[in-house]
Protein backbone atom coordinates (compact mmCIF):
# COMPACT_ATOMS: atom_id res chain seq x y z
CA UNK A 1 0.00 0.00 0.00
CA UNK A 2 1.84 3.15 -1.15
CA UNK A 3 2.38 5.80 1.42
CA UNK A 4 0.47 8.89 0.89
CA UNK A 5 2.63 11.99 1.02
CA UNK A 6 1.42 14.76 3.36
CA UNK A 7 1.31 18.24 1.40
CA UNK A 8 2.02 21.28 2.96
CA UNK A 9 -1.40 23.41 3.35
CA UNK A 10 -1.43 27.24 3.29
CA UNK A 11 -3.13 28.71 6.28
CA UNK A 12 -4.29 32.63 5.68
CA UNK A 13 -2.79 34.70 8.87
CA UNK A 14 -5.18 35.92 10.60
CA UNK A 15 -6.83 39.56 9.35
CA UNK A 16 -5.56 41.42 12.94
CA UNK A 17 -2.04 40.20 11.94
CA UNK A 18 -2.43 41.60 8.52
CA UNK A 19 -3.92 45.10 9.80
CA UNK A 20 -1.08 45.52 12.27
CA UNK A 21 1.65 45.44 9.49
CA UNK A 22 0.03 47.34 6.98
CA UNK A 23 -0.23 49.61 9.93
CA UNK A 24 3.74 49.42 10.75
CA UNK A 25 4.39 50.12 6.71
CA UNK A 26 2.44 53.13 6.65
CA UNK A 27 4.51 54.39 10.14
CA UNK A 28 8.02 54.10 8.96
CA UNK A 29 7.12 55.35 5.44
CA UNK A 30 7.75 59.21 5.19
CA UNK A 31 4.87 61.65 4.99
CA UNK A 32 3.93 64.00 2.40
CA UNK A 33 3.60 67.61 3.17
CA UNK A 34 0.69 69.41 1.35
CA UNK A 35 1.47 73.17 2.02
CA UNK A 36 4.20 74.38 -0.65
CA UNK A 37 7.41 75.52 0.63
CA UNK A 38 8.73 79.70 1.28
CA UNK A 39 10.18 79.76 -2.65
CA UNK A 40 7.39 77.93 -4.52
CA UNK A 41 4.90 80.27 -2.85
CA UNK A 42 7.03 83.70 -3.47
CA UNK A 43 7.47 82.13 -7.22
CA UNK A 44 3.53 81.73 -7.26
CA UNK A 45 2.64 85.33 -5.83
CA UNK A 46 5.01 87.11 -8.31
CA UNK A 47 3.49 85.80 -11.34
CA UNK A 48 0.20 86.28 -10.15
CA UNK A 49 1.38 90.41 -10.01
CA UNK A 50 0.32 92.60 -12.76
CA UNK A 51 3.74 94.24 -12.74
CA UNK A 52 4.95 90.09 -13.89
CA UNK A 53 2.54 89.84 -16.41
CA UNK A 54 3.22 93.30 -18.09
CA UNK A 55 6.85 92.73 -17.89
CA UNK A 56 6.23 89.19 -20.07
CA UNK A 57 3.77 90.60 -22.47
CA UNK A 58 5.29 93.79 -23.24
CA UNK A 59 8.51 94.70 -21.64
CA UNK A 60 10.45 91.01 -22.27
CA UNK A 61 9.08 91.57 -26.53
CA UNK A 62 10.49 95.26 -26.70
CA UNK A 63 13.62 93.73 -25.19
CA UNK A 64 14.54 91.02 -27.45
CA UNK A 65 13.32 93.36 -30.58
CA UNK A 66 15.84 95.89 -28.95
CA UNK A 67 18.96 93.78 -28.55
CA UNK A 68 17.78 92.66 -32.26
CA UNK A 69 17.70 95.91 -33.67
CA UNK A 70 20.96 96.82 -32.07
CA UNK A 71 22.59 93.68 -33.14
CA UNK A 72 21.63 94.56 -36.12
CA UNK A 73 22.57 98.28 -36.62
CA UNK A 74 26.03 97.31 -35.04
CA UNK A 75 27.12 96.68 -38.85
CA UNK A 76 28.44 99.57 -40.68
CA UNK A 77 26.98 98.22 -44.39
CA UNK A 78 23.49 97.79 -42.51
CA UNK A 79 23.47 101.43 -41.57
CA UNK A 80 24.84 102.98 -44.91
CA UNK A 81 21.99 100.64 -46.06
CA UNK A 82 19.93 102.11 -44.19
CA UNK A 83 20.91 105.71 -44.47
CA UNK A 84 21.50 105.49 -48.33
CA UNK A 85 17.41 104.42 -48.26
CA UNK A 86 16.39 107.27 -46.19
CA UNK A 87 18.24 109.95 -48.40
CA UNK A 88 16.74 108.32 -51.61
CA UNK A 89 12.79 108.39 -50.27
CA UNK A 90 13.96 111.59 -48.39
CA UNK A 91 14.63 113.02 -51.79
CA UNK A 92 11.92 111.50 -53.83
CA UNK A 93 9.39 113.14 -51.68
CA UNK A 94 11.34 116.15 -51.54
CA UNK A 95 11.40 116.70 -55.52
CA UNK A 96 7.73 116.09 -56.19
CA UNK A 97 5.58 118.73 -58.37
CA UNK A 98 3.46 119.78 -55.99
CA UNK A 99 6.56 120.78 -53.34
CA UNK A 100 8.44 122.66 -56.31
CA UNK A 101 9.04 126.18 -56.73
CA UNK A 102 9.46 127.45 -59.90
CA UNK A 103 8.81 131.18 -59.91
CA UNK A 104 9.69 134.40 -57.35
CA UNK A 105 7.61 137.54 -57.19
CA UNK A 106 8.96 140.32 -55.75
CA UNK A 107 6.40 143.00 -54.66
CA UNK A 108 6.84 147.00 -53.10
CA UNK A 109 9.86 146.93 -54.35
CA UNK A 110 11.53 149.39 -57.51
CA UNK A 111 13.25 148.04 -60.60
CA UNK A 112 17.10 148.35 -59.15
CA UNK A 113 15.90 147.06 -55.26
CA UNK A 114 14.28 143.91 -57.54
CA UNK A 115 17.48 143.29 -59.78
CA UNK A 116 19.02 143.30 -56.07
CA UNK A 117 17.11 141.34 -54.51
CA UNK A 118 17.13 138.83 -57.11
CA UNK A 119 20.89 138.78 -56.82
CA UNK A 120 20.81 137.30 -53.71
CA UNK A 121 18.86 134.77 -54.14
CA UNK A 122 20.95 131.69 -52.82
CA UNK A 123 20.00 128.79 -55.50
CA UNK A 124 18.54 128.90 -58.82
CA UNK A 125 14.82 128.31 -59.62
CA UNK A 126 13.25 125.54 -59.83
CA UNK A 127 14.21 124.31 -56.77
CA UNK A 128 11.91 122.01 -53.33
CA UNK A 129 10.82 124.51 -51.02
CA UNK A 130 12.40 122.29 -48.65
CA UNK A 131 15.84 123.29 -49.98
CA UNK A 132 14.58 127.00 -49.08
CA UNK A 133 15.74 128.76 -45.96
CA UNK A 134 13.13 131.77 -45.95
CA UNK A 135 14.60 133.17 -42.54
CA UNK A 136 18.23 133.40 -44.16
CA UNK A 137 17.03 134.14 -47.44
CA UNK A 138 14.95 137.53 -45.57
CA UNK A 139 18.20 138.11 -43.39
CA UNK A 140 20.16 138.31 -46.26
CA UNK A 141 17.91 140.61 -48.27
CA UNK A 142 17.25 142.85 -45.48
CA UNK A 143 21.21 143.63 -45.80
CA UNK A 144 20.81 145.52 -48.75
CA UNK A 145 20.86 149.26 -47.89
CA UNK A 146 17.86 150.10 -49.68
CA UNK A 147 15.55 147.22 -47.72
CA UNK A 148 14.13 148.00 -44.83
CA UNK A 149 12.25 144.39 -44.38
CA UNK A 150 11.42 141.93 -46.02
CA UNK A 151 8.75 138.72 -45.69
CA UNK A 152 8.91 135.94 -47.75
CA UNK A 153 6.36 132.97 -47.83
CA UNK A 154 5.78 130.12 -50.78
CA UNK A 155 2.76 129.65 -52.05
CA UNK A 156 0.60 127.14 -53.77
CA UNK A 157 1.50 127.04 -57.35
CA UNK A 158 5.16 127.14 -56.58
CA UNK A 159 5.27 130.64 -55.97
CA UNK A 160 7.57 132.40 -53.56
CA UNK A 161 6.10 135.84 -52.72
CA UNK A 162 8.99 138.33 -51.31
CA UNK A 163 7.44 141.94 -50.00
CA UNK A 164 9.84 144.21 -49.78
CA UNK A 165 9.53 147.56 -47.79
CA UNK A 166 11.98 150.03 -48.94
CA UNK A 167 13.32 152.85 -47.14
CA UNK A 168 12.46 156.32 -48.31
CA UNK A 169 15.37 158.75 -48.38
CA UNK A 170 15.09 162.06 -46.34
CA UNK A 171 18.26 163.71 -46.62
CA UNK A 172 21.22 163.66 -48.89
CA UNK A 173 24.60 163.52 -46.64
CA UNK A 174 27.55 165.24 -48.20
CA UNK A 175 31.23 163.71 -47.27
CA UNK A 176 34.37 163.34 -48.10
CA UNK A 177 33.61 160.22 -49.94
CA UNK A 178 30.68 161.59 -51.48
CA UNK A 179 27.05 161.95 -51.59
CA UNK A 180 24.93 159.58 -49.87
CA UNK A 181 21.04 159.07 -49.40
CA UNK A 182 19.46 158.42 -45.94
CA UNK A 183 16.53 157.59 -44.28
CA UNK A 184 14.74 159.23 -41.21
CA UNK A 185 17.40 157.11 -38.72
CA UNK A 186 20.44 157.88 -40.87
CA UNK A 187 20.79 154.44 -42.17
CA UNK A 188 22.52 154.84 -45.54
CA UNK A 189 20.03 154.21 -48.82
CA UNK A 190 21.64 154.62 -52.00
CA UNK A 191 24.90 156.45 -53.14
CA UNK A 192 23.91 159.72 -54.93
CA UNK A 193 26.39 160.69 -57.79
CA UNK A 194 24.84 164.20 -58.93
CA UNK A 195 22.87 166.74 -56.51
CA UNK A 196 20.72 167.27 -59.28
CA UNK A 197 19.72 163.56 -58.97
CA UNK A 198 17.82 163.95 -56.11
CA UNK A 199 17.14 168.51 -55.64
CA UNK A 200 13.96 167.60 -54.04
CA UNK A 201 15.66 166.83 -50.86
CA UNK A 202 17.83 168.65 -47.98
CA UNK A 203 21.71 168.27 -47.82
CA UNK A 204 23.50 167.50 -44.36
CA UNK A 205 27.39 167.80 -44.21
CA UNK A 206 30.11 167.26 -41.59
CA UNK A 207 31.55 164.81 -40.02
CA UNK A 208 29.22 162.83 -37.27
CA UNK A 209 25.99 164.55 -39.21
CA UNK A 210 24.98 160.78 -40.18
CA UNK A 211 24.18 160.09 -36.98
CA UNK A 212 22.14 163.31 -35.95
CA UNK A 213 19.38 163.18 -39.15
CA UNK A 214 16.11 163.36 -36.82
CA UNK A 215 17.38 166.17 -34.97
CA UNK A 216 18.62 168.13 -38.08
CA UNK A 217 15.09 167.03 -39.89
CA UNK A 218 13.36 168.61 -36.82
CA UNK A 219 15.46 172.01 -37.29
CA UNK A 220 14.67 171.55 -41.22
CA UNK A 221 10.88 171.72 -40.35
CA UNK A 222 11.18 174.59 -37.73
CA UNK A 223 12.63 176.42 -41.11
CA UNK A 224 10.08 175.91 -43.30
CA UNK A 225 9.25 179.95 -43.79
CA UNK A 226 12.94 180.13 -45.25
CA UNK A 227 13.18 176.69 -46.61
CA UNK A 228 13.30 177.84 -50.19
CA UNK A 229 16.64 179.83 -48.96
CA UNK A 230 17.97 177.06 -47.02
CA UNK A 231 21.25 175.14 -48.91
CA UNK A 232 21.46 172.55 -46.41
CA UNK A 233 22.81 172.09 -42.84
CA UNK A 234 26.40 171.50 -41.52
CA UNK A 235 27.08 169.39 -38.40
CA UNK A 236 30.01 171.93 -36.55
CA UNK A 237 32.54 170.29 -34.12
CA UNK A 238 30.95 166.87 -34.14
CA UNK A 239 28.49 168.61 -31.95
CA UNK A 240 25.94 171.53 -33.31
CA UNK A 241 24.42 173.02 -36.62
CA UNK A 242 24.96 175.43 -39.04
CA UNK A 243 22.32 176.80 -41.14
CA UNK A 244 23.60 177.79 -44.58
CA UNK A 245 21.58 179.83 -46.50
CA UNK A 246 21.16 181.78 -50.33
CA UNK A 247 23.29 185.03 -50.21
CA UNK A 248 26.31 183.49 -47.93
CA UNK A 249 24.03 183.49 -44.67
CA UNK A 250 24.33 181.00 -41.76
CA UNK A 251 22.64 180.81 -38.71
CA UNK A 252 24.54 179.10 -36.15
CA UNK A 253 22.69 177.67 -33.64
CA UNK A 254 23.54 176.17 -30.16
CA UNK A 255 24.37 172.75 -29.03
CA UNK A 256 21.52 172.47 -26.64
CA UNK A 257 17.90 172.55 -27.81
CA UNK A 258 18.84 173.66 -31.66
CA UNK A 259 14.97 173.32 -32.60
CA UNK A 260 13.88 175.84 -30.18
CA UNK A 261 16.92 178.39 -31.25
CA UNK A 262 15.60 177.90 -35.08
CA UNK A 263 12.61 178.55 -34.12
CA UNK A 264 13.05 181.76 -32.88
CA UNK A 265 15.20 182.65 -35.96
CA UNK A 266 12.42 182.56 -37.56
CA UNK A 267 10.40 184.55 -34.96
CA UNK A 268 12.85 187.25 -35.23
CA UNK A 269 12.93 187.13 -39.28
CA UNK A 270 9.14 187.52 -39.46
CA UNK A 271 9.26 190.26 -37.34
CA UNK A 272 11.99 192.41 -38.61
CA UNK A 273 12.67 190.58 -41.69
CA UNK A 274 16.42 189.99 -40.10
CA UNK A 275 17.71 187.56 -43.02
CA UNK A 276 16.26 190.36 -45.74
CA UNK A 277 18.58 192.32 -44.61
CA UNK A 278 22.66 192.78 -44.95
CA UNK A 279 23.56 190.12 -42.45
CA UNK A 280 26.54 187.43 -42.71
CA UNK A 281 25.62 185.45 -39.28
CA UNK A 282 23.04 185.21 -36.84
CA UNK A 283 24.55 183.67 -34.26
CA UNK A 284 22.09 182.32 -31.46
CA UNK A 285 24.64 180.52 -29.78
CA UNK A 286 24.30 182.24 -26.67
CA UNK A 287 20.19 182.10 -26.33
CA UNK A 288 20.78 185.22 -23.73
CA UNK A 289 22.95 187.37 -26.60
CA UNK A 290 22.20 186.78 -29.85
CA UNK A 291 24.95 187.92 -32.34
CA UNK A 292 24.53 190.01 -35.79
CA UNK A 293 27.54 190.23 -38.03
CA UNK A 294 27.08 192.02 -40.87
CA UNK A 295 28.49 192.44 -44.56
CA UNK A 296 31.77 194.69 -45.35
CA UNK A 297 29.48 196.94 -47.02
CA UNK A 298 26.88 197.28 -44.25
CA UNK A 299 29.39 197.84 -41.90
CA UNK A 300 30.98 200.15 -43.42
CA UNK A 301 27.68 201.52 -43.89
CA UNK A 302 27.26 201.75 -40.62
CA UNK A 303 30.54 203.17 -38.85
CA UNK A 304 30.35 205.92 -41.33
CA UNK A 305 26.62 206.48 -40.07
CA UNK A 306 27.75 206.69 -36.23
CA UNK A 307 31.04 208.39 -37.58
CA UNK A 308 28.32 211.00 -38.82
CA UNK A 309 26.43 211.34 -35.64
CA UNK A 310 29.12 211.63 -33.99
CA UNK A 311 30.25 214.71 -35.77
CA UNK A 312 26.90 216.02 -35.55
CA UNK A 313 26.51 215.42 -32.36
CA UNK A 314 30.07 216.96 -31.26
CA UNK A 315 29.14 220.43 -32.88
CA UNK A 316 26.13 220.53 -31.41
CA UNK A 317 28.27 220.27 -28.58
CA UNK A 318 30.24 223.34 -29.34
Amino acid sequence: MQSLRAEPRLTRAPRATTAAASAERRAAAPRNDPAPSRLSYRLERLRLTPGFHSALRVWLPVFVLGVSVALWFSSEDHRADVAAKYAQIKEQVQNRPEFMVALMQVDGASPAVDGAVRKVMPMALPVSSFKLDLEAMRAQMEQIDAVKSAELRVQSGGILRVNITERVPVVIWRSDAGMELLDDTGHRVATLLSREGRADLPLIAGQGAETHVPEAMAILSALTPVMKRVRGLVYMGERRWDVVLDRDQRILLPEKDPVVAAERAMALNGAQDLLGRDVVDVDLRNAARPTLRLTPTALAELRQKQSGQATQTKVAGQ
